[in-house]
């Protein structure tokens, strides 16, 4: 692989990024809302085999922020320490947990894919699709899209328990997609 590429060129890409003042920018995390926090967890970590990095809970104003990820390799013991160096890696996710949702049957929180949209989903790359499916089957998982089905062929989407959608894609499978 070359070190060539910088990114593609569309209608709206900056030709000159800010090198100089963005560099060490860091993507590090995505946050969805979670109406209860043990069946989400139990969720992403069963289900995905994440790991919890951290939780913060902020009694003031009532919620407790869970932050997951896959790598968890040469986090600090020390939890202020655990804490930055949370917010340095890339990749995690951030389930936030409004106190009192749990209890309340009628809560649910949009999945951003019903009308109107928004947000639309994350994405786990998988090493293989087939495994992962059987894994999400034998899990009970509850599918918007198996791989075979619609007009995207080797792409399945998943439903974690608040709704969200969660696409899983085997990326050896990809190389044709959108050309």
């Amino acid at each position: 692989m070359s070190g060539s590429f910088d990114t593609e060129r569309h209608p709206g890409v900056s030709a000159e990024p800010p090198a100089e003042e963005t560099r060490g920018f860091v993507f590090n995390h995505s946050m969805l809302r979670v109406k209860d926090p043990a069946v989400s967890l139990d969720f992403y970590t069963r289900v995905f085999g994440m790991r919890v990095l951290r939780k913060l809970d902020f009694p003031e104003m009532k919620f407790s922020l869970y932050f997951l990820a896959r790598d968890v390799a040469d986090a600090p013991e020390d939890v202020g320490e655990r804490t930055a160096w949370t917010f340095s890696q890339r990749g995690i996710l951030e389930l936030t947990h409004n106190w009192g949702t749990e209890s309340d049957p009628e809560f649910k929180y949009h999945d951003g894919n019903a009308q109107p949209q928004g947000f639309g989903h994350i994405c786990f790359s998988v090493p293989d699709l087939d495994a992962a499916v059987a894994w999400f089957d034998s899990h009970g998982v509850v599918y918007v899209k198996r791989p075979e089905q619609g007009k995207m062929k080797d792409v399945a989407f998943i439903k974690d328990p608040d709704g969200y959608w969660i696409e899983i894609v085997e990326p050896g499978r990809l190389k044709q997609l959108g050309r």
